[in-house]
C-alpha cells in the first residue's frame, strides 16, 4: 500500500510522459501547466505506457486523462492506478472540449464517406454524425489526435476525423464544421502523477483510494459509506470495479473523498476504514482544480478537534484518582 510521501517534484524542468500523439487534448491540458510545459513533453502510445514510464522512472511525472463529464470515468486510467501501479495522483487540470471534423484540404463536407476517432469521441458528437453524415463509416483510432494523423497521411477524396483543432492544424487538415459534440459544457479531468509526493493540504483538495471489502456478505457498502456519513465527508465518486484477482463477483471500491490525508475527518475515516476493511490502498491526494472550499468539512474538522481535545483532557487525569 502506498504511504504518503513528503519528497516535492525535482527543481530542474520535468520530463513529463503523456498520453499522445501530439495534439491530443491530453497535450493542450498539460501545456496549461507552465512548470509542466516548461519541462519536456514526451508522447506515449498508451495510458499504461505513460504509467509503466513514471513507474520505470524514465519521467518525472505521467499525464493523463481520468474523467469526461459525459462519459464518466476512463476506466482504464482509473484500474491500472488502482491495481497495476504504485503511483500517487498530485494535479488534476480540467479542460474545456471542443471537437472538430477535419479533413485534407479539398475535401467538402459533403465528400466525407469515412470517419477516423477514438469511440468516445464518435459517440460524443452522434447527433452531428446521424444529421450530417448518416452514411459515413465509423473508424477507430488510437487517439483524436491519431485520426488526424491517419487523415493526413491518407490521400483519399473522402475521409476525415474527429479530433481537436490543434490536432487538425499540427496534421495540416482543414477544419469542415466546429464544436460538433452534442452536449455543451463538455470536460475532460487529467491527472498528473508521480512516484511520490502528497502535496500539502488547501482546504480545497480530493483524496482517492481503494477499498477491499473483507468479504462479500451484505452489508459491506454501506459499512464503507457510514465511515464517511458519519464524518460528513463527501464523496465525489464512488466506482465498483472487478479486483482482477478473483472470479466473477469479486469486486472492491474506488473512490474520491472531498478532502486530505491531512486532514483529521479524512485521516479518521480513512484509518476505520483501514481496519475493518479487507484492504485499503492511498493513492493521492490533491487540490481540486476549480478550488471549491468545502465549508461543511471545514467546520466538521474544527468540530472534530474540539472533540479530540475533550477526550485528550479526560485522558489527562487517568489514574490520578485515589482509589482508597
Amino acid at each position: 500500500m502506498n504511504e504518503p510521501s513528503n519528497d516535492q517534484p525535482p527543481d530542474r524542468h520535468p520530463r513529463v510522459a503523456f498520453f499522445g500523439p501530439f495534439g491530443t487534448f491530453t497535450e493542450q491540458a498539460l501545456r496549461t501547466q507552465p512548470d509542466l510545459a516548461a519541462g519536456e513533453a514526451l508522447a506515449y502510445r498508451t495510458v499504461p505506457d505513460v504509467l509503466d514510464a513514471v513507474s520505470a522512472g524514465e519521467v518525472d511525472f505521467g499525464f493523463v486523462p481520468i474523467e469526461n463529464s459525459i462519459e464518466g470515468m476512463v476506466n482504464f486510467t482509473l484500474d491500472a492506478l488502482a491495481f497495476d501501479h504504485e503511483l500517487l495522483i498530485v494535479r488534476e487540470v480540467v479542460l474545456d472540449i471542443h471537437l472538430c471534423l477535419a479533413a485534407r484540404p479539398g475535401v467538402a463536407l459533403g465528400d466525407v464517406k469515412q470517419i477516423y476517432s477514438i469511440p468516445v469521441a464518435t459517440a460524443q458528437c452522434h447527433r452531428f454524425l446521424r444529421e450530417e453524415l448518416p452514411g459515413a463509416e465509423l473508424h477507430i483510432a488510437d487517439s483524436t489526435a491519431g485520426a488526424a494523423q491517419l487523415v493526413g497521411d491518407d490521400p483519399s477524396p473522402d475521409v476525415a476525423a474527429i479530433a481537436p483543432r490543434v490536432a487538425a492544424e499540427r496534421y495540416g487538415l482543414d477544419v469542415l464544421a466546429e464544436n460538433i459534440e452534442d452536449h455543451q459544457g463538455n470536460q475532460t479531468r487529467f491527472v498528473v502523477v508521480s512516484r511520490a509526493g502528497v502535496p500539502a493540504p488547501t482546504g480545497h483538495d480530493r483524496t482517492a483510494l481503494v477499498v477491499y471489502q473483507r468479504a462479500d456478505e451484505p452489508g459491506s457498502l454501506i459499512s464503507i459509506l457510514q465511515e464517511f456519513a458519519a464524518r460528513r465527508l463527501n464523496l465525489s465518486n464512488l466506482i465498483s470495479r472487478p479486483t482482477k484477482h478473483g472470479g466473477l463477483g469479486d469486486y472492491c471500491f474506488i473512490l474520491f473523498a472531498e478532502g486530505h490525508v491531512g486532514d483529521d475527518l479524512l485521516a479518521d475515516a480513512m484509518r476505520a476504514l483501514h481496519a475493518k476493511q479487507g484492504a485499503v490502498k492511498f493513492f493521492g491526494s490533491w487540490p481540486r482544480a476549480d478550488e471549491q472550499e468545502h465549508d461543511t468539512r471545514a467546520h466538521a474538522d474544527e468540530r472534530w478537534r474540539q472533540a479530540d481535545d475533550w477526550i485528550a483532557a479526560l485522558r489527562a487525569g487517568l489514574g490520578g484518582a485515589d482509589q482508597r
